[in-house]
């Protein structure tokens, strides 16, 4: 069996979005589980719309993802001379031909074909002309007028395309520039490409290519026309189904393997799981699996999914990923052990890492705020007393541990009657300035005995002042 050699190909017109992004993830799965070659190819033969900008954003998503790639890239828009020689091939093979029809003629053909109720196409006014190339020629391929086109597709099955319904479709246009159809098959031949999993709305391109490949006299690849990614309204994705680049989620804080697994869950199963890594998806990625129907992209699903990744990953493998957010929001945090301790602390109630650099301000406050609404439900007079015990036992401690925190809240609470949530609460807001937090061992633990004293203590003032004013 020859190696696996897959691509992906996209126009640099824009962001990578989330249908582009699961084509290279398909492309780049399948050639990583078989051992395979994944090739980089830019369509930038638009050159009004293409930028370098949209090249440079396509490499930032693809690294951020971890899709790299084994060959390329490679830019269309270098390759003329290439297609050129190419489309000469078939020129000299009988297999193209050169046409001066103008557009009104082309008009004028398609209304024909249109009144007596067929398509509008080509009718092969020069197809036997033999015509010399000329400044406003085009070269059309000579396509066959009988039998079928099938496609055996891996994922739809046989596709069958009567050659009566394609025309003779134009490979070079008038002013030398190759067509799409042309220029793919050209790169899929030269580049090697045996395997080519896209979009099916590539399908009614497939039957062109495959003549084409006859034609050069190549062996066909194994196409997998994969179903499209759908909005909740089973229309075409969109912004407006909350998608957006991949870019927009890394900004907005989901991780890259959680994105993974959630594009790959759009058209792929493996059993009934859900939660994939990175390494099982290369293990256990196949053709075979890829489904019939089309992918509907649910925003919560993407999200509950990425709190799953999030509470799977360490707090080392999280702190690099979670500091530009603290950085951003003017938090003098660092990638070290204390920041390894804030994360595990919130792991499990954060679903993004923009939610978990929101929940990690308070650990890294020099002076923490108090929620207007939390501070006039705890932090009152009656909570004076406890708090001001719970300090003195803190003061008192030799050894700042778990064990001994206990034995300080025991105490206050033998000493005051309060049960254990009568007293945290007052704690929780003096400590975190909100009513929801981490546990209260936890948040005490990771911010020591100095900024837990310090805290508990100016509560404490705060709570007098309060009174002050009001007695």
């Amino acid at each position: 069996m020859k190696p696996i050699i897959t691509r992906f190909p996209p126009s640099p017109t824009g962001y990578l979005h989330l249908g582009g992004a699961r084509t290279a993830l398909f492309n780049w799965l399948y050639a990583r589980h078989m051992k395979g070659t994944f090739v980089l190819r830019f369509e930038d033969t638009d050159v009004q719309r293409s930028t370098q900008a949209s090249v440079d954003a396509i490499f930032d998503a693809l690294q951020w993802l971890g899709i790299d790639w084994d060959e390329g890239p490679y830019y269309q828009s270098q390759r003329f001379d290439l297609y050129r020689e190419y489309i000469r091939k078939l020129v000299d093979t009988g297999n193209a031909y050169y046409c001066t029809c103008s557009p009104e003629k082309l008009d004028e053909m398609r209304k024909t074909a249109m009144a007596s109720g067929g398509k509008p196409r080509y009718d092969g006014t020069c197809r036997e002309k033999g015509l010399k190339p000329a400044s406003d020629s085009v070269v059309r391929f000579k396509a066959p007028l009988m039998g079928a086109t099938v496609i055996d597709d891996v994922v739809k099955g046989p596709i069958v395309f009567q050659n009566s319904e394609l025309d003779d479709f134009i490979i070079q246009r008038s002013d030398t520039t190759p067509t799409y159809n042309l220029a793919v098959v050209v790169d899929d031949i030269t580049m090697n490409i045996n395997t080519i999993i896209r979009g099916d709305d590539h399908v009614n391109n497939t039957p062109k290519q495959i003549l084409l490949y006859r034609a050069f006299g190549a062996e066909l690849p194994v196409f997998a026309h994969v179903p499209m990614v759908l909005g909740n309204d089973r229309s075409r994705l969109s912004k407006r189904h909350g998608a957006m680049s991949v870019t927009a989620y890394r900004e907005m804080g989901y991780l890259p393997e959680a994105l993974l697994n959630y594009l790959v869950r759009l058209g792929w199963s493996h059993k009934d799981e859900e939660f994939f890594t990175r390494d099982d998806l290369i293990e256990k990625f196949s053709l075979e699996n890829i489904g019939k129907s089309a992918g509907v992209f649910n925003p919560e699903k993407l999200l509950a999914l990425n709190a799953d990744h999030i509470m799977a990953s360490s707090p080392e493998k999280l702190a690099p990923q979670v500091l530009p957010f603290l950085i951003r929001k003017g938090c003098p945090a660092a990638c070290d052990n204390h920041l390894f301790k804030v994360i595990e602390t919130l792991k499990i109630r954060s679903k993004t890492l923009e939610e978990m650099a929101d929940g990690a301000l308070f650990y890294y406050a020099c002076e923490v705020r108090y929620d207007e609404a939390a501070a006039d439900k705890f932090l009152l007079p009656a909570a004076l007393e406890s708090l001001t015990l719970l300090a003195r036992q803190i003061q008192a401690m030799t050894s700042f541990t778990e064990k001994s925190l206990e034995d300080a809240f025991k105490s206050v609470m033998e000493t005051t009657g309060l049960k254990l949530g009568k007293i945290a609460q007052p704690v929780r807001v003096a400590l975190t300035g909100r009513t929801a937090s981490p546990g209260i061992f936890e948040i005490i633990e990771v911010l020591g005995k100095e900024k837990t004293l310090d805290r508990l203590n100016r509560a404490i003032g705060f709570i007098r002042s309060r009174a002050g004013e009001t007695s």
